[in-house]
């Protein structure tokens, strides 16, 4: 279970600091999935990022099954971000250099060795629908195939928690429903709970909890 307290994220600024995220708090259990909407500069990523442990709040706390990761040694918090956590981005972030199969393979490069992992790439990779893509490089994809090797990047790990942050906002219509439709599946099949910070309604409606995010407050809608 994620559970969020009272997190509160603010910046320096000449005219005095500069509150982003003021009071969220939620928990999300396991296999729920939650979108947050709002408008740009809002605090939307920056919400995503600390809930996977890439940037401390300024107070407040958070737990994945227990543990808070901004309380861990830097090792300690790499390793959780690795084996606990997966990220998905608007900007697919694939390595140009390698394969497809390389590029789903990458977050094993750091943490404990999974020698099942390459027979679950290939998996993962068949369930997105490229298993035929396998020794393409990101170059030979199309933006939607982009996002989909991402998606199977993120789950190679099992993650308790997976992070969206815009996932289709790059991707022409669709190809952001065939995403959309995508990890609805995936949140069924996996059962791993999932935040998903999105600009799109139609998107949000696909997911069982929906809350909006502006002026700092978080404000959860209902389910859709």
């Amino acid at each position: 279970m994620l559970t969020v307290q009272d997190i509160r994220k603010s910046y320096p600024a000449p005219g005095g600091e500069i509150e982003i995220l003021r009071g969220v708090s939620f928990t999300l259990g396991e296999g729920e999935s939650l979108a947050v909407m709002g408008p740009s500069g809002c605090g939307k990523s920056t919400l995503l990022q600390m809930l996977g442990a890439l940037e401390p709040p300024t107070s407040g706390k958070l737990e994945l099954d227990g543990v808070n990761p901004h309380t861990l040694p830097e090792p300690e918090q790499a390793l959780f971000r690795n084996t606990r956590v997966g990220f998905i981005f608007q900007d697919h972030s694939l390595l140009p250099q390698l394969t497809v199969g390389e590029n789903v393979l990458m977050p094993l490069l750091v943490g404990p060795r999974d020698p099942e992992a390459p027979a679950r790439a290939r998996r993962l990779l068949e369930q997105v629908g490229l298993s035929h893509r396998l020794i393409h490089r990101p170059g030979e994809l199309s933006g939607g195939e982009k996002q989909r090797v991402a998606i199977a990047r993120a789950l190679i790990r099992k993650p308790k928690l997976l992070l969206c942050d815009e996932p289709t906002g790059n991707l022409d219509q669709a190809s952001a429903v065939t995403v959309a439709e995508l990890l609805q599946q995936i949140q069924n099949e996996h059962r791993m709970s999932i935040v998903v910070v999105t600009h799109s309604a139609e998107m949000a409606g696909r997911f069982e909890r929906r809350a909006s995010l502006a002026g700092g407050a978080f404000v959860e809608t209902g389910a859709p």
